[in-house]
């Protein structure tokens, strides 16, 4: 009996607790993020944000409202990461451009032919070089990091088979407007092309550029397949992108929302993750069923080996706060 009446006592307490929990949430003013991304709605990135709007809904109790803006509906990726800057949307799912508008220093993180694979990545950006670049990052762009999420490898696309470096010369390289890569694919061999995302299937349908480059599921959420016919396995960079959010905006929030929005970040992100690490091949076959012809057989230690003079020249006028052997080294 005393069991009992002791069991029912601790079950009133816990009902008690997470009323009062609801309750403080419930009586704070209701909050909107506006989630922006230049990413097409079926890309992983543009997944990971539908992921992140329903755990925080669910966890908020409908406290927080997360507005989805995808597809480049808010403007370029580069447009985007201004208006999280300035506070003229709250939050952006995309690539790296942070990195590249506010820790330019560190901005090796999303570039060529630096990092190994996932695992060296990672070991690299929770490490002591990706917190200072972080901290720099809020800093200067008033944007702070919710996650980060594996995107696979960047390969190539193209109307003709792409094996060595010699097969890329004189190719019209459709890029996004970043001077690393630019500078990288131009020690290839290639003639980049800067297009903006939103921009780009025009323009390898128009003729403004031959090729492309891209993660598998840019390629497949873009619709590459309708006017591209190769898929050149190069591997060529270890790509992420990144859940950000405006800084002064989360820092203005109650405790408990922060702490939602935290946890849902992480958990959408490594989701995200997890998608690509399962998925990557998978999207690869779907691109052949598609149409496209995979071209595997692509001599990567070439293409390295003939990008490896701009990548060196990198970290030493641009990428000054480490060195690549350092890099290589975690």
């Amino acid at each position: 009996m005393k069991f009992f009446r002791k069991t029912l006592l601790i079950i009133a307490v816990l009902s008690l607790c997470l009323i009062f929990s609801s309750s403080l949430i419930s009586a704070q003013e209701k909050v909107t993020i506006r989630l922006a991304s230049a990413f097409e709605p079926e890309h992983i990135l543009c997944k990971t944000a539908e992921k992140f709007k329903e755990l925080v809904e669910s966890r908020s109790g409908g406290a927080i409202k997360v507005e989805l803006f995808l597809g480049g509906v808010m403007g370029s990726e580069e447009e985007i990461t201004e208006s999280v800057s300035i506070g003229a949307v709250e939050a952006q799912v995309g690539g790296g451009l942070p990195i590249k508008t506010f820790a330019p220093d560190y901005y090796f993180f999303d570039s060529p032919y630096v990092m190994k694979d996932w695992e060296h990545f990672k070991r690299v950006f929770y490490g002591e070089l990706g917190q200072k670049m972080r901290e720099e990052i809020e800093k200067k762009g008033n944007t702070m990091y919710l996650g980060i999420v594996y995107r696979g490898l960047r390969h190539f696309t193209s109307n003709k088979p792409v094996r060595t470096p010699d097969d890329v010369k004189g190719i019209k390289l459709r890029l996004p407007q970043l001077p690393t890569w630019i500078a990288v694919w131009k020690e290839i061999g290639a003639l980049p092309v800067p297009v903006p995302l939103t921009e780009l299937f025009t323009a390898l349908q128009t003729g403004v550029a031959d090729a492309s480059e891209g993660d598998v599921t840019q390629i497949y959420s873009f619709h590459l397949y309708e006017v591209q016919k190769y898929l050149s396995l190069t591997g060529h960079l270890v790509q992420t992108g990144g859940l950000t959010i405006n800084k002064a905006f989360f820092d203005k929030l109650p405790d408990e929302y922060k702490n939602i929005i935290v946890e849902a970040g992480k958990e959408a992100c490594d989701w995200g993750t997890q998608q690509i690490l399962e998925g990557e091949e998978d999207i690869i076959k779907q691109l052949e069923e598609a149409g496209m012809t995979v071209i595997r057989d692509v001599d990567q230690e070439a293409f390295r080996e003939k990008a490896k003079p701009a990548v060196e020249k990198l970290f030493e006028t641009e990428w000054t706060v480490t060195t690549w052997e350092e890099i290589l080294s975690y």
